[in-house]
């Protein structure tokens, strides 16, 4: 049996995004045979515990929150990635995300003072709670469930979260389905110690995260590396290292696996042109994502320079080594 810490407690979608992993087959029994259909459960209170439980050997995989459709990366579990032991993105799963407004028995809206539920959440639900809650002041929780806890505690009058932590809390909603933005999804990963990825797909996300020389051009030197190749991006952006002051890591997540040869030589040109490449993993891409194969015929148009170090590096990463 394999143990997954998760952003808890029960009742938050990341709960329902790793069952639906589980659902899915995508979690290895611990000896690394068939898919695990009952994993152990390990909540934690944030991202960055969660992927602490698989690098102190605690669990064998984490599921996190990755990336949200209106707020972007989830920048905890972007820096927990980016830092520390190197850990491998292994598969994603995507939820709509909606709200139920979460009340003890007998609450009347006009009863409701406070309300907690995440920060991210928060600024998801926050004009329909001033519209329709004017006396309620938002506090933020560590998550969703636990603020849906806190009311079932008599901490607050109400929390935004989704309608499972009702149901398992006794709850009742006083409204269903609230988002400011409709149409809202959430990405959630599934990490683990490095490994070889999951074999290609011909859907597939390939997510690195570099450091660049202080140079002129570094950055679009790197990036050219890629589009010489065909290579699409679904997501670039910066931030700070947390090492030196005013030095930031390029996160991207590009189109394609790390098997598939364009992807391979451009990560070993990156390898070249970057001061520090961490490899995040290959993975296959949630049906319901939007990216799109590379393409198989682009001829390659970069120069000789020696990619020795460079191909040494992908081919440890396609392997599970370094």
């Amino acid at each position: 049996m394999s143990t997954v810490a998760f952003l808890g407690p029960a009742g938050t979608f990341t709960d329902a995004a790793l069952q639906q992993l589980v659902d899915r087959g995508r979690i290895a029994a611990g000896d690394g045979g068939e898919p695990d259909t009952a994993p152990q459960m390990l909540p934690c209170d944030t991202p960055p515990q969660a992927l602490a439980a698989v690098r102190e050997g605690r669990a064998d995989f984490a599921c996190v929150p990755f990336e949200n459709s209106v707020d972007g990366t989830v920048s905890p579990t972007a820096d927990a990635l980016a830092s520390a032991t190197r850990l491998q993105i292994l598969a994603e799963t995507e939820l709509d995300i909606a709200f139920a407004i979460l009340v003890r028995p007998g609450t009347a809206p006009s009863d409701v003072r406070s309300l907690s539920t995440h920060p991210i959440a928060a600024a998801q639900v926050r004009s329909w709670v001033q519209e329709n809650l004017p006396n309620a002041q938002i506090h933020t929780t560590s998550s969703t469930a636990a603020g849906a806890e806190e009311v079932a505690a008599g901490e607050a009058d109400a929390a935004a979260a989704p309608a499972r932590a009702g149901e398992i809390l006794g709850l009742d909603a006083l409204a269903s389905g609230i988002a400011d933005v409709s149409g809202a999804r959430t990405r959630f990963v599934l990490v683990g110690n490095p490994t070889t990825p999951p074999a290609p797909t011909g859907n597939d996300r390939t997510s690195v995260v570099f450091g660049l020389r202080h140079e002129p051009n570094s950055l679009v030197q790197a990036l050219t590396e890629l589009s010489i190749r065909g290579i699409n991006l679904s997501r670039i952006e910066s931030r700070p290292t947390r090492v030196d002051r005013f030095t930031y890591f390029f996160h991207i997540d590009l189109v394609g696996h790390i098997d598939d040869p364009m992807v391979a030589e451009a990560l070993a040109a990156l390898h070249h042109r970057t001061s520090r490449l961490r490899f995040l993993g290959s993975w296959p891409v949630d049906e319901h994502g939007n990216a799109e194969a590379p393409p198989a015929d682009r001829a390659s148009a970069s120069g000789p320079p020696d990619r020795t170090e460079g191909y040494a590096w992908t081919r440890a990463m396609a392997t599970g080594r370094g």
